[in-house]
């Protein structure tokens, strides 16, 4: 998909209704993790991810990152730039200051278009605001040491082939869960991170 047609079809998109959790339960394990009862919204933590379009030879392309092995429950998974919304942060500026800590992703010309649908992660305790922005150009990014260990330049059209996405069957904690995640490039991508990415694909047609 050419990085223009890209950022037309989302730019009309998002004077729409989103397709919330319907695209995003697509991609969702199953069974999908909930609150645990008695649990108290309040507790809830607010946290921000940026959903980077770009062009590379005149066709989209997204950053993802693949998280340091040493960062606890979710190292060595991949996924948005973004982190904690600071107090008297927005989310965009949150999702703006984490993907410049990251990635030292240079925020000129960077435009935000729109939010997604927040996304709940019961297993963390956060509540995720991604945030979708384009740049016309592809910037230099260079990874964080101790937070990331690879970035990824995925494009659209990888993400949009129906046959990177594949289902698998893993026990945690006791459980049995039916993963679908896209495989690109020796990565699994999965779990919070591809809901948002169903979500999407799904405003792109």
């Amino acid at each position: 998909m050419r990085f223009t047609d890209a950022v037309d079809k989302l730019e009309a998109a998002f004077t729409r209704e989103l397709p919330g959790e319907a695209a995003q339960n697509r991609l969702a394990p199953i069974p999908r993790r909930e609150w645990p009862t008695g649990f108290n919204p309040a507790r809830i933590r607010n946290a921000a991810g940026l959903l980077l379009l770009y062009p590379v030879d005149g066709d989209a392309h997204v950053v993802l990152t693949v998280r340091a092995d040493t960062l606890g429950r979710h190292g060595g998974q991949v996924s948005l730039p973004g982190g904690v919304v600071d107090p008297g942060e927005t989310f965009e500026q949150a999702a703006l200051r984490e993907a410049h800590e990251e990635i030292a992703l240079p925020l000129d010309g960077v435009r935000v278009i729109g939010a997604l649908t927040p996304l709940d992660i019961p297993v963390s305790g956060f509540r995720l605001h991604p945030m979708v922005a384009v740049r016309s150009s592809r910037p230099a990014l260079r990874p964080a040491d101790g937070e990331v260990a690879r970035i990824l330049e995925p494009a659209v059209d990888e993400l949009l082939d129906a046959s990177c996405v594949r289902s698998t069957e893993r026990v945690r904690e006791g459980r049995t869960l039916t993963i679908p995640a896209f495989h690109i490039r020796d990565h699994e991508i999965w779990g919070a991170t591809a809901m948002v990415i169903a979500e999407f694909l799904a405003l792109l047609g």
